[in-house]
């Protein structure tokens, strides 16, 4: 195969200190880099059309080797400890020379491209790439300049992904070949050592969830967003498992974005250009919009096909559980451009509870919102291999704790003043247990928690009563149309209503357990939220 003649080649890397490089492709085109992808073997193509790619040992981000660089700029305000780990800025600077070094005589693939779909907070970026596929990845997942955008272009941050570069921990400060760090003065994130291509997504999410709420006054959210035929705006926070993408996927709604947004005062913007969903066990009559956007352009990470055919087998895990996709939005065909609408009007927080507790769906207050908000709950079913079968809670803060630069009661606080000024109604849904813990009960169907989000957005909910939880405080509703109404109330759906009362006074004693780290920055608002149990059982 000849290489694409779809090239523009430049050297104006000399303000990173790369100034001997080979040859430097910039802001090649989709088809021009599944060319070069090929060429590189760097992948190859399925029979639909997509890029099928190896992200090589690491399939999935390493939490302990992000790193943010401890200065004068965030010392006294990053929320530092397991999350963010200091790095040491001198250190820095001593690698990015290191990594431009070893880039003499290299291929490179430059692209440039923005964060935020909102001209009043967009971010300029650069990445630099030595892989075709992963430059291909930053065009699908960044927003997209047009010619004349590009003309002015000035990148505020620059991040350079190098897979083949492995630091010297004794050396260089790090904790193990690979690493990823972000230096917020610098304007700068260096990634070596790891061929996963969500480092880079997920290294400027960071950077805006630092910029936004700090600088900007702005709320940066780890969630989905969408938006009805009259304009209502609706955001669905949760994590892996809860039905985030499932639900927030609706052909009746425009969709803004599937996992990154800003809240200003007048609107709600995605972060990004393109969709990083997971495949695994991916079917067209369960998620027609993710299949149908895997296709030409579209990059398939850690699949294998069917043996004997280059069709895409979505059920094999022989790499990974988290193969995924990633895709530019344009490829679902209901979504909104630009990728913004007004301020949210419903907020749904999404638990699959394996201990089968909460309510299927319940009306919170403030104060719980925050504090639910804080918590990031959801309940994952523990492994079998030694006969455990007993739910395990899983709390991640503001439902991205990973991704947090600053104290999570800073973004609550900020979630609590926005819901109180939109005078936005939250919603806590749990899509996982009813009638009993996971082994007992059963799973909620799934057309139940449509109609209920339904519900929720189109006002019906409005007019019904309700029954407060006499351990959580949220207020459950006694009926909803489409559901049937013994299901709404949790403690009825249980047998042996003792059991159910212990099993919601150790879900309540967990929660409070694990605020225990955050109650010193909260405020009395936000403690007001808590379970009704005071130490745990």
């Amino acid at each position: 195969m000849k290489r694409s003649e779809d090239k523009q080649i430049t050297s104006d890397l000399t303000g990173i200190g790369i100034r001997e490089a080979t040859e430097i492709l910039w802001n090649l085109s989709p088809a021009a880099l599944v060319e070069e992808a090929i060429l590189n073997g760097e992948g190859v193509l399925a029979s639909n059309g997509a890029l099928m790619c190896d992200t090589g040992q690491f399939t999935g981000r390493s939490p302990k080797d992000r790193f943010i660089v401890k200065d004068a700029k965030t010392a006294d305000i990053v929320w530092w400890g397991d999350i963010n780990i200091p790095f040491d800025s001198a250190k820095f600077d001593q690698l990015q020379q290191k990594m431009a070094d070893y880039l003499k005589g290299r291929r490179l693939y430059v692209r440039d491209a923005c964060a935020g779909d909102h001209p009043d907070y967009r971010l300029n970026l650069r990445i630099v790439n030595t892989q075709a596929w992963q430059n291909l990845f930053c065009h699908n997942m960044f927003l997209r300049p047009n010619q004349e955008e590009l003309l002015n272009h000035t990148p505020a941050f620059t991040i350079l992904c190098v897979p083949e570069f492995k630091a010297d921990p004794a050396v260089d400060g790090t904790r193990q070949p690979n690493f990823a760090i972000i230096n917020l003065i610098k304007g700068m994130i260096l990634i070596g050592g790891t061929g996963y291509a969500g480092e880079i997504k997920k290294g400027i999410f960071s950077v805006m969830n630092y910029i936004l709420p700090q600088e900007k006054n702005t709320l940066s959210m780890h969630c989905s967003a969408n938006v009805g035929q009259q304009g209502d705006t609706a955001i669905f926070f949760g994590l892996s498992g809860t039905g985030k993408t499932t639900l927030s996927a609706d052909p009746d709604r425009g969709l803004i974005g599937d996992d990154e947004h800003g809240w200003t005062s007048d609107s709600v913007f995605n972060f990004e250009g393109g969709c990083y969903a997971k495949v695994i066990d991916l079917a067209r009559e369960k998620e027609p919009e993710i299949w149908d956007a895997i296709r030409f352009g579209a990059i398939v990470e850690n699949t294998r096909f069917e043996a004997g055919t280059r069709k895409i087998d979505f059920t094999n895990k022989e790499v990974t559980e988290n193969t995924r996709t990633a895709y530019p939005i344009f490829h679902i065909p209901n979504a909104v451009e630009p990728s913004r609408a007004g301020t949210p009007e419903n907020i749904f927080f999404l638990t699959a509870d394996a201990f089968g507790v909460i309510p299927p769906i319940s009306r919170l207050n403030k104060s719980q919102a925050m504090y639910h908000f804080i918590s990031g709950y959801t309940a994952k079913v523990a492994g079998t291999e030694m006969g455990v079968t007993e739910p395990v809670t899983t709390f991640s803060a503001c439902f991205g704790a990973a991704f947090l630069p600053l104290h999570p009661t800073k973004y609550a606080e900020m979630f609590g003043y926005k819901m109180e000024q939109e005078q936005v109604s939250v919603w806590l849904v749990n899509t996982g247990w009813t009638g009993g813990p996971y082994g007992v009960g059963t799973r909620m169907k799934l057309p139940y928690t449509r109609a209920m989000i339904t519900a929720a957005l189109n006002g019906r909910l409005e007019e019904a009563t309700y029954t407060r939880h006499p351990i959580f405080g949220v207020d459950m509703p006694d009926s909803c149309p489409g559901v049937p109404s013994e299901i709404l109330n949790p403690r009825n759906t249980w047998q042996k209503k003792e059991e159910y009362d212990a099993k919601a006074f150790h879900l309540a004693s967990k929660f409070i357990d694990n605020f225990r780290k955050y109650a010193a920055f909260a405020s009395v608002e936000i403690l007001a939220g808590a379970p009704l149990v005071e130490e745990p059982v």
